[in-house]
């Protein structure tokens, strides 16, 4: 064992000495795999194992580099001969990839910069009252977004012409560099910077759009917003975002929902709640009350004698229906004692009298708060 301050090359990789080339690839791929920072982002030792695998590789791929490695280990062969360096540079998977194959296993199969590219996704809002999210509503919304160019088609060039192929790239929207190192050629492939990738060049641009192929219109979208939405909801609108590039799909629009608070009901969940002022001779003698529904129609609910203000009433079935349109929530009516500001004669009368009788003095209004003191004292005293 040659190694001094670092770990064995083959060990690094997990290939015996006498591995193959073709062995010493497989096991860099399946290790830069693994460990490379982006696969493992929460690992902060993930960056510093794949330098290390990165540098073992380098070495032990080049047969000049791998025969001085075995005769005089790390220190005296690898450092002395001038190999450990930064290993041409390759401080990224997508470079490894680049050099060895044109492209990262990542991203290949993927449409080149030539290619369609499918629009962006569009965000909108929308208000609606409690009684639309109870039925149901359609809603039109606005919204700026990039259309194709009608003058064009898309083309981004002047009708009666067209594209000329780019010289640079020869179509391709990529160019090729060779740089030569100690451990042999490789190739960098970048974007043409002529065509930008497109690999054809526009002579004359579209007058309309500019050679963009799209321009920024405002559309107006229909959307149906089923019963039962709520706040933060959001419906998807396929094909209503901006228009795509090269024949590329258009994006989506997402709506978003807020539904304004409503003047009697509160909304719970797929509950609703309603408070109901009543008098006080309804609570203590009980009664028939009517009550609004959220769509529109009025229910009859029993109050029995003695009810104190407060108490709630549940009728089934009369709130928010769910999305799915399978249940639908209660109503819940509280009850709440309404105090008269004004009383007539014969009112004041009547109570004076119900005060009399259940032993309530409310015209004295000093006597009443001493009978209440001297009752708070015996109770302190108790």
């Amino acid at each position: 064992m040659f190694v001094t301050g670092k770990r064995d090359y083959y060990e690094v990789l997990g290939v015996e000495r006498n591995a193959s080339e073709g062995d010493i690839k497989k096991a860099f791929w399946d290790l830069a795999r693994k460990w490379h920072p982006d696969v493992n982002p929460d690992d902060p030792s993930a960056e510093a194992r794949f330098k290390e695998i990165n540098e073992a590789y380098q070495v032990l791929s080049d047969p000049e580099a791998r025969s001085t490695y075995d005769m005089y280990g790390h220190d005296s062969g690898v450092a002395g001969g001038g190999w450990a360096s930064d290993f041409g540079g390759f401080d990224s998977f997508g470079s490894i990839f680049d050099a060895f194959f044109g492209g990262s296993p990542f991203t290949r199969g993927a449409a080149s910069s030539a290619g369609p590219v499918r629009g962006h996704d569009l965000r909108a809002s929308v208000e609606i009252t409690l009684e639309e999210a109870a039925a149901g509503v359609k809603k039109e919304i606005t919204v700026d977004r990039m259309e194709m160019c009608e003058r064009c088609s898309g083309e981004g060039t002047e009708p009666g012409t067209a594209r000329t192929t780019c010289s640079e790239c020869a179509g391709r929207g990529q160019v090729h560099s060779v740089s030569r190192t100690v451990f042999g050629s490789f190739t960098t492939v970048t974007t043409c910077p002529k065509c930008r990738g497109e690999g054809t060049i526009i002579d004359s641009p579209c007058s309309d759009c500019g050679g963009g192929g799209r321009i920024r219109k405002r559309g107006r979208i229909e959307v149906d917003l089923p019963a039962g939405i709520d706040t933060g909801s959001r419906v998807r609108i396929r094909g209503e975002g901006d228009a795509g590039l090269r024949g590329g799909l258009p994006g989506d629009v997402y709506v978003y929902i807020e539904v304004k608070p409503h003047p009697v009901f509160k909304r719970d969940g797929i509950d609703l709640r309603v408070e109901v002022p009543v008098s006080f001779t309804q609570l203590a003698l009980g009664a028939q009350i009517t009550v609004p529904t959220i769509d529109g129609s009025e229910i009859g609910v029993s109050i029995p004698s003695g009810t104190q203000t407060g108490e709630e009433f549940r009728q089934r079935g009369k709130g928010m229906p769910t999305l799915r349109g399978l249940a639908r929530g209660d109503m819940i009516v509280a009850v709440r004692v309404v105090t008269p500001k004004k009383l007539s004669k014969e009112e004041k009368a009547l109570l004076e009298q119900l005060a009399e009788i259940q032993g309530d003095d409310f015209a004295d209004a000093s006597k009443k708060q001493s009978k209440w003191r001297g009752l708070f004292d015996r109770w302190q005293k108790a």
